[in-house]
């Protein structure tokens, strides 16, 4: 006989299978459609599973009322958000999902204490039934907050950094490292002395010490790291969900939170190798704590252009090279850049994408927009890909980039960002950079690519000199 607890189970598996897919199908342009949808199912799937499980297990009344108000408000405010956040505002508001994992690992930590450690009679405590499998429960309650506490203050922190409700500048207190370091030291002792004797006051510290460690820790972070700090906390919160799973005893949960850490892990890994700087590195710090020239004027003067130049330079170029950024985002331009590209390639023009892989502030940030544009995938080029490529390129447009295209990370060992690997945009013929002003970018570094000979600077709005341009290629 098929009981309702059995045909949740494999309902799990099948989800899982599903979730599985969709990273696969959202590792590639073209099929992330699919895995997305992958996603979705999955998470119906799991939903339908868990409200057929609460029914069962006799959750009358009140009980059930409430799983249903609350997935009612929280699919609400859901859909609200995502009709209505831009692109430019999609990386905070995953920082800002993070924090919600974070802070559900808190709770449903604090609600495993209270059932079981608290209430050591209780129903929750008979079902441990022996003293090894207590102990597991006490490391899991105890693990489980403090991942999830960093996992939440962290988020936050991120959230405001990339809305620019706080400074992107990292903040440097007198030993800084030590303080990271000896928080980890003092939770580990915690951890041991839970696990033997659990007390309340306990957890109130661990719960204390974790929501400062993530808030210290991200607000550390300069702002040139911040995609990876993103892709970090992605993990974070896969692991506080892992957590939770051990706690509530759901391997769904368990097989979803690894999925989504380990995934999340391998992408700061990347996107850490990208950027030429060790995960440790960007632990203890960021880009922009040292100070840069100590005045532009320093690196010379700059040369303004015009959009009729610009269209001109472009009419007579053979090949070019767009390099978005961050810009091209606030000033959702990325359509008119698409209108750009397909004029151009009417004219004979070989056009192709150089993305940098932490453009933006969020990890394939341009490619999404790119692709939401209608841009063809195969002119859309790596980094890798692309940068031996500059030198034989007649004319690059760099559309609201700066500290990825920044050729001090490249030639002044006493930058900041010395190490990084930039797209070398400089190695072109001509290079036109579509900015509102000549300020440093998003890790406060100058960049030399301004004031080089064969850089032209077109001042205003991305959105409406890009549509100007168009204007004069035709």
């Amino acid at each position: 006989m098929i009981t309702v607890a059995s045909a949740a189970s494999a309902a799990y598996i099948v989800a899982a299978l599903l979730f599985i897919l969709a990273l696969d199908g959202l590792s590639k342009h073209e099929t992330a459609k699919v895995g997305n949808t992958y996603g979705i199912a999955g998470m119906t799937l799991a939903l339908g599973a868990t409200i057929a499980l609460a029914i069962d297990r006799d959750i009358e009344g009140s009980g059930l009322a409430l799983l249903v108000v609350a997935m009612v408000i929280g699919a609400a405010i859901g859909l609200w958000r995502a009709r209505v956040v831009e692109m430019t505002g999609m990386p905070e508001l995953i920082a800002l999902l993070h924090s919600f994992v974070g802070l559900a690992a808190v709770l449903v930590g604090w609600n495993g204490y209270l059932s079981v450690e608290d209430d050591p009679h209780g129903a929750e405590a008979a079902h441990l039934d022996s003293l090894s499998t207590l102990g597991i429960h006490h490391a899991e309650v105890f693990i489980g907050v403090f991942v999830g506490a960093v996992t939440f203050t962290g988020s936050i922190i991120a959230f405001l950094k990339l809305s620019a409700r706080m400074k992107s500048k990292p903040l440097v207190l007198p030993g800084k490292n030590l303080l990271n370091l000896g928080a980890l030291v003092v939770f580990v002792g915690l951890t041991v002395w839970f696990v033997i004797q659990p007390q309340l006051w306990l957890l109130v510290v661990v719960t204390l010490l974790a929501l400062a460690l993530g808030l210290h820790l991200v607000a550390s972070i300069g702002g040139g790291d911040m995609p990876v700090v993103v892709s970090m906390l992605n993990s974070y919160s896969g692991w506080a969900a892992a957590a939770s799973g051990f706690l509530l005893e759901n391997d769904l949960l368990i097989v979803t939170g690894a999925l989504v850490g380990s995934s999340g892990a391998y992408l700061s890994y990347i996107m850490c190798q990208a950027m030429n700087r060790s995960f440790l590195s960007v632990i203890a710090g960021g880009f922009g704590i040292e100070a840069g020239p100590s005045a532009e004027s320093d690196l010379g003067s700059h040369r303004e252009t015009t959009v009729a130049e610009v269209a001109d330079l472009l009419s007579a170029a053979s090949s070019v090279v767009i390099a978005p950024g961050y810009g091209m985002a606030v000033a959702q331009a990325q359509y008119g850049v698409a209108d750009l590209t397909r004029a151009l390639r009417d004219k004979g023009v070989e056009v192709r994408f150089a993305i940098h892989p932490v453009a933006g502030r969020l990890p394939g940030h341009m490619n999404v927009l790119l692709a939401e544009a209608k841009v063809p995938y195969d002119i859309v080029l790596e980094m890798d890909e692309i940068n031996d490529e500059f030198a034989a390129t007649d004319v690059v447009l760099v559309i609201g980039a700066n500290d990825t295209v920044n050729p001090a990370a490249a030639e002044d060992p006493g930058s900041p960002i010395a190490g990084m690997p930039v797209l070398r945009v400089w190695e072109a013929a001509d290079v036109v950079v579509l900015k509102r002003s000549m300020a440093s970018g998003y890790a406060g570094v100058p960049n030399p690519l301004f004031y080089r000979d064969n850089t032209g600077m077109l001042f205003g709005d991305a959105k409406d000199q890009v549509a100007a341009v168009i204007g004069g290629l035709r």
